[in-house]
Parts: C-alpha cells; structure tokens; sequence
C-alpha cells in the first residue's frame, strides 16, 4: 500500500474537518482508503468494509447537509452508534455542520441494567442535547421504554431525559446525493477553531467521570503534534480496536485524517473476545502503528499467543507500539517483545489526558534507540524539553511544581505536572471553579521555569489520588501491591483485576478470581498468598483481601482500575465477594467464606512482624503529580 507522500510545505488546516476535501480532490488519495472496519470471523477480508477519502468527504457532506435541516449550528447532539464506519462518518459530520458532539456508548435499549445507564443520564443532565442520533431500530426501541409506564416508573429520571430530545435516524442519512462543494477554511461554514465541537469526558479512573470542553482548534493542534512525535505519514498504516467516543480511539480518528493515513478499525468487544485478532490485523495489513492500554499485552500473551491461531503472526512492519495507559511495566514489554519478536525501538510509551485533548508526550525516540531508563521496573511515559528552542519545537510545555507553593521543583522531589500547549481544552463543562483550579494554574514569582534541567523523561509512577498513606508518613502506590499480589497466584486471579486501597485504616486488596469453581481452603491459601507476597515484595502490611467474582472490579473504558469506585462497591456491599479474610494486629486471621456461608479461622504461629521501610534515596529522580492528580516520576539519562 504505496502512496505518494504530500508536499512537506503543504499548509496545516486550522480545523481536522478540512484536511478532507483536500486529500478527496487530489488523484493520489481520491481512492485510497482512509478507514477500514474489520469484522473478526472466517470471511474477515471479505466482510471488511472501507471508506475511500473521497467516499468520506462525499458522506460527510451530505449527513452534515441533512443533519442540519432538523438543527442549527452551535446545537449540542447526543451520538449513540455503535463502533463502525457509521460512526466515523458521524463524528466528522458533526464537526461540519457546526455541531456539538457528545459521542456516548449507548446502553442496550431495553436500560434495564442501571449500571450501564449511569453514564447517559449524566451526559443527558449535563450537556443538555438538543438532538439525538441513533439507528431508526434503536430510536424504536426508546420510543417504547420512554412510553411504557412501567419503564418510565423504573428509571423515571433516564425517560425524563430521553422524551423531549429529536431523534434522528442515522438510516436516514446516508446514501443522499449531494452537489460537489469544494471546501475551504474562506468558505467553510462548520466548526471554528474556537468553536468547541466536542464534549468528551474524562475516563473516570480518579472519579465521577467530568465533561471536557475541546475546540476544534485545540483538537487540530493536538493530532498535529501527535503526527510529528509519531511520525506518521500518508504511507503510514493504523490499526486500532480502542472506543471511539473519546481519548485516544477518537484522536486516532483525527490523527489519520491529518497524516493522510490508512485506519484499521475493529470493535473493543471483538479485541476482547479474541485477542488474537489484534495481531492478525496487524500483520495482514502491514501495519506500521497501533495505540493500545498497557493491558493488551500482557491479555494477548495470556489469550492470544503465536500457537493459538491457524495464521502465522508476524509484527515486523511495526514503526510505533503506543502504550497509552499508566503506569508502564517494564516487565511486561519485555516479554511481549520476546514472545512476538517486535522490534525493541518500535516501542512508545506515552502520556495524555482528555484536558489537553488526549496526546501530551511519548518517550519514544529516545537516544537509547528503544533502551528507556528505568525506575522501580516502569518505563518513562514523556519526554520533556531540555532548552528553550527544544520547548518552542515541541509545542506542548511540561512543567513539574510543587503542589501547595506552585513552584517548579528540581529532581527527586515529588511534585504536580502542568501542561501549557495549544491543545489544552477550554475547561469542563458546568464546573466553574473547577475549571479555574484545573486550567488556570499561576507559577509563582520565585522561579519561573525549570527548562535547563539535565532530566529528559518522565516516568509515571502513580496517581495521587489513589495513594495509600500510611500512618507513619510512607506512600505506597497502589498499582505495586496490585502486581505483587497477582504475581502470588498467577494461576488463579486475572491480571488487571486487582485493586488495592485505604479501607477501614488498613490496606485492602480485592482481586478478581479466574471463572471455574475452587474450594474454601483453596480460596484461603489464596488470600493468605497474596498478603505474603505483598509482604514480600514490598514490604508493605496488607489487613484485608478480597476475593471476588470475574467482572467485579470497575474499570474505565480503556481499562484503567477504578479504585475509588471499588471502595464504593466495597463499602455499599455491591462487590461480588466469594471470599474475604481479615489480618489482624494479633496472632492469626479470620476469614469469610461467602459461596457457602461458612467462617474459617486460623490461628498463626507468629505474630505480625514489625517493618521498617527507610525513606527511598531518590538522586537523580524526579517524581511528580499532574494537575489532574496523577503521580509521575521524571529520571535524567542513565
């Protein structure tokens, strides 16, 4: 798949919507294509389905045309497609006719499961659409719960919220001719740089998720940079099975428009049913980036190895394996790339959060060629500007502060990250105050900057708001005790289920169980395997495991552990529990056996042991928190 690349002069557009036309009229990319959605099954090839630039251009016209009879510019629209090329076409529509988007995953139209209906009631109270869109079978099928008394009586609230939006079929928005508008930013008509176009949220690792104002301006320089960092091109292929409704499955959205790329989409649901089918994609396109949560690679190690398929997997053409969540274990890179045979320097840890669009920095690219410094096992998620000239180049500004003095501090002193860049968003929505402490940060007058600094990478270490202080002074990040304790007994817990937290003065760990019956005194040694190991490993006192059932740990949509919303359920009794046991201060524990409402006691031989954990000499390391609450680590060059 060779194409000519475009003129390295060629003018940037303010907005990503404009790049379209542009690629549709030139002879080079009027029929290549821009997305491809690939169903998994026998007859992938033949099921897989492309839009062409021209195509999309072409469709994008259109919708934007017909969604505008029922709206005017500047009205907000709900959007509830499933993943697809529907979808794609959606989104950059919306960004035409001048539209506030609210991409949101839509719940199964009976919304009888109020855990999945959560998410829309918040959006629908918050951001107040003006429309709706959504398949006509879908539309049908709201119709009949927001008429039905019993449906309405059950989730009053959701029907109240649904009845007076305009529902607009995305059937009937396809496939109507229109004349051939030859677009420019003199005469375009849809979204401004300043317009904001997209409402997205937060991904609610730290908390209730909070709606993110992002400008089409804001947007256009983030993928841009992005671009540049990753080295993306038109002969660049994409492979992505992320959510498409916000983060990073969105960006990649704007990110291949902008490069002139080719995307490989598939459904997070057909990732998750068969790994595998990520690698697959991969290598039968020749893909040369894909952009996934650390997760990934140690699922497709576990589910989706070379012997389990009949294709032979081959990851050769891999330029960028973007690692997008954090923090970034060292470890688990190194086996996929044993496992798989990817080239080392292919790999690129990287930073972002929804405030300034998605992409912040990647590490990528470092003078090592792919040998990242290290620190306590994880790889660095950013690099960071190390002159003026460097800081002027890479347009997004990262500086690290202390987080009550709001002074840039040196290496080794923990600290908060601020980001100051084009990309930032315009602040949340309905959050007044929040907004200001959030997106109007003020350095203080001592010291203005630390840009001279000998640190070139930022390494992530944690969040500060999931840290666990203890009563003596130490910090623990929760995500150590999390490995620790799946290490103990990799056979039995699922990886990436564990969440460890401050409960009732002690630290709790509840760690999912692997499907298939197991018996109390399995369940036992289980527990007990875990608080060693933590013991062990991190010499860190562990007073309650819990064992729960497949599914029960809250996650974000890409992943991420909730750990707040595992209290919650914890607290409120809405955990799955199959087994809990208590270490207490004294000789032995007591544990709960849930499934079969029995207690087990245990007397132990010892009593606890006394730690003493000394302060870590941290020279040469910089650790820091970000202005959302996330703990990171900055190391020099070593």
């Amino acid at each position: 798949m060779n194409y000519e690349n475009y003129d390295l002069c060629f003018p940037d557009q303010p907005v990503v919507d404009l790049y379209l036309p542009i690629w549709a009229n030139l002879p080079a990319f009027r029929n290549k294509p821009a997305f491809i959605w690939a169903e998994d099954g026998p007859a992938r090839v033949s099921s897989s389905s492309t839009l062409t630039y021209e195509q999309l251009n072409t469709s994008v016209q259109s919708i934007s045309s017909q969604i505008l009879l029922s709206l005017q510019r500047g009205d907000t629209v709900v959007i509830l497609c499933v993943p697809g090329l529907e979808l794609v076409e959606i989104i950059f529509a919306c960004q035409r006719a001048g539209l506030q988007a609210v991409p949101v995953t839509p719940p199964h139209p009976s919304f009888a499961n109020d855990n999945h209906n959560h998410h829309l009631v918040r959006a629908l109270s918050q951001t107040k659409p003006k429309a709706a869109l959504a398949t006509r079978s879908y539309i049908k099928r709201v119709r009949e719960f927001t008429s039905s008394t019993s449906s309405a009586s059950s989730n009053n609230r959701l029907s109240e919220l649904l009845r007076p939006l305009t529902w607009i079929a995305t059937d009937d928005l396809t496939g109507i001719k229109v004349d051939d508008v030859k677009l420019n930013s003199a005469t375009y008509n849809g979204c401004r740089s300043n317009d904001v176009y997209l409402i997205q949220y937060t991904s609610g690792a730290t908390g209730i998720p909070k709606p993110v104002l992002v400008t089409a301006g804001a947007a256009a320089h983030n993928v841009r940079v992005a671009r540049k960092a990753y080295d993306l091109h038109p002969n660049s292929v994409i492979v992505s099975w992320l959510p498409q409704y916000h983060d990073c499955g969105l960006m990649f959205l704007l990110l291949t428009i902008v490069s002139g790329a080719t995307c490989v989409l598939t459904s997070p649901n057909a990732f998750i049913n068969r790994p595998r089918l990520w690698l697959e994609l991969i290598t039968e396109y020749k893909a040369t980036c894909t952009p996934v949560p650390s997760f990934t690679l140690p699922l497709v190690i576990r589910r989706g190895g070379v012997d389990k398929g009949t294709s032979t997997i081959n990851l050769e053409s891999m330029k960028n394996l973007i690692i997008i969540n954090e923090p970034i274990y060292k470890s688990s890179i190194e086996e996929f790339v044993h496992v798989f045979g990817l080239i080392p320097s292919s790999i690129s840890p990287s930073y972002g959060l929804a405030e300034n669009c998605t992409f912040v920095s990647t590490a990528w690219r470092s003078k090592n060629n792919g040998n990242f410094p290290i620190h306590k096992n994880l790889l660095p998620s950013a690099k960071l500007p190390c002159c003026r000239e460097e800081l002027m180049e890479e347009e997004i500004e990262i500086l690290v502060v202390n987080e009550e003095t709001h002074e840039p501090i040196d290496d080794g002193i923990e600290g908060e990250i601020w980001i100051s860049s084009p990309s930032n968003a315009s602040g949340y929505l309905g959050h007044p105050s929040l907004t200001r402490e959030t997106f109007n940060g003020r350095l203080s007058n001592k010291r203005q900057g630390n840009c001279h600094r000998k640190t070139e990478v930022l390494i992530f270490t944690g969040r500060a708001s999931d840290i666990i202080k203890r009563a003596d002074g130490i910090e623990i990040h929760p995500h150590y005790v999390e490995t620790s304790a799946y290490n103990s007994c990799r056979e039995m817990l699922r990886a990436g289920c564990i969440a460890a937290f401050e409960y009732s003065g002690a630290i709790a760990v509840v760690a999912e169980l692997q499907k298939g019956e197991t018996d109390g005194m399995s369940l036992v040694k289980i527990c007990e395997g875990i608080r060693n190991g933590v013991l062990n490993d991190e010499k860190v006192e562990v007073g309650e495991v819990i064992l729960v059932k497949s599914g029960s740990v809250p996650k974000t949509t890409s992943g991420k552990i909730q750990r707040w919303a595992a209290k919650y359920k914890l607290e409120t009794k809405e955990m799955n529990v199959v087994m809990k046991m208590e270490f207490g201060d004294i000789n032995g524990c007591r544990s709960t056996l849930f499934k079969d409402h029995i207690t087990h006691e245990k007397n132990g031989k010892e009593g606890k042991k006394k730690i003493e954990v000394n302060a870590e000499k941290r020279q040469g390391i910089f650790v820091a928190t970000a202005n959302t609450r996330n703990h990171l680590s900055l190391l020099s060059s070593l």
